[in-house]
């Protein structure tokens, strides 16, 4: 889904925090833009809802933990009665993933880390960050919770769990590799549930800060049945496993003989990220030549384009996810741009599609050996 707002219009951004100093250096940032206009500031979600229907706001940034109504049940209500973007600011704890991935799942766009030690100086440093993801936001297609187009399970079934067992020593012979960005983390689970639990190994970039990769991977082993995990350094990339970057590191896939592993490295950062999709993609293209499928799903900037690109020049399939279906169609309508993009899918036709071109490449396969 895609906003609908003119692109000259000064994005108008209401912040919601219980910090009167958050307030003021989160409004000192947003208003050195000259694209935005900060109409307001609420110290709650009470003062909030008042100023909602007063200032009609293009964009929230919303506090996740605030007195008297903590930021989910605000947000739930939200969505629910008056559905509109939202950035939440959230601490770079795991309590603070667990509950931004929560947020995220009931319709927030988009999230920035809060630091606890030198409130002003990393706020400042995050200014680029805050404004872009704040602008963003505006043209960003909201999804409030339900109206996910395919249903994502509580817990993997016996069957599935069944199969994972058989999987767990399968060397795999092709790599899916998905990256995102904003509103991917939904979009990831997604997908992933519709897998099945014996699909080749994948490996995936979610730009996501280090707290917040380990609880988002095993949000995503519960609604999959695949076994999902934060990769590790020297890992075998087995199928019907997954695998995701952890929030401080670029992940690389390698090749040894008939194995394939996951490689982590705090390199520079690329396209302002670590860990960055583009990383990952050209390593998969490198190690796997036409044996993978790179997939690139809703965020906002340019990264995964190029790698993507490669791993369709290499001879591997590639696919972006459309513009209706994504929350920001930057990546992937990069991807598009370029050329890198074999096929262009709205989100929910991904994993079966998915699906039927590993049993193409399976057949491909077996048919040169024979």
């Amino acid at each position: 889904m895609t906003a609908s707002r003119t692109t000259t219009a000064k994005v108008r951004v209401l912040i919601i925090d219980d910090s009167a100093y958050v307030r003021e250096i989160m409004t000192e940032i947003l208003r050195g833009d000259s694209g935005i206009d900060v109409v307001g500031c609420a110290s709650d979600a009470h003062v909030a809802r008042e100023m909602i229907r007063q200032l009609n706001p293009d964009v929230l940034t919303l506090d996740v933990e605030m007195p008297r109504m903590d930021g989910l049940t605000f947000l739930r209500n939200l969505m629910r009665l008056r559905p509109m973007p939202v950035v939440m600011v959230s601490s770079l704890t795991e309590r603070g993933a667990e509950v931004t991935l929560e947020a995220l799942a009931l319709g927030a766009v988009d999230f920035l880390p809060k630091p606890h030690l030198d409130l002003g100086t990393t706020l400042r440093d995050y200014a680029a960050e805050l404004v872009g993801k704040v602008k963003a936001a505006a043209f960003a297609g909201v999804r409030p919770p339900g109206t996910s187009s395919s249903p994502v399970p509580a817990t993997a079934n016996a069957a599935a769990k069944a199969l994972r067992s058989q999987a767990a020593v399968s060397t795999t012979n092709l790599i899916l590799a998905i990256g995102a960005s904003a509103g991917g983390t939904e979009a990831i689970r997604e997908l992933l549930s519709g897998l099945p639990a014996d699909a080749p190994g994948t490996v995936i970039t979610q730009h996501i800060p280090k707290a917040f990769s380990a609880p988002f991977a095993r949000r995503l082993n519960d609604s999959s049945a695949m076994c999902v995990q934060e990769a590790q350094d020297g890992q075998q990339i087995l199928a019907g496993h997954a695998y995701v970057a952890p929030g401080d590191s670029h992940l690389r896939v390698e090749r040894y003989g008939a194995r394939y592993v996951c490689r982590l490295d705090l390199g520079p950062t690329v396209n302002r990220h670590r860990p960055s999709v583009d990383v990952m993609f050209q390593s998969v293209a490198q190690a796997t030549g036409a044996r993978s499928i790179g997939i690139l799903l809703t965020g906002m900037g340019r990264d995964g384009a190029q790698g993507l690109l490669e791993m369709r020049t290499a001879g591997s399939p590639t696919i972006a996810q459309d513009e209706a279906s994504s929350v920001v169609w930057g990546m992937p309508g990069e991807a598009v741009a370029v050329g890198a993009a074999q096929l262009v899918l709205p989100l929910p036709a991904i994993a079966a599609r998915l699906m039927a071109l590993v049993a193409a490449m399976d057949i491909t396969c077996a048919s040169r050996s024979a």
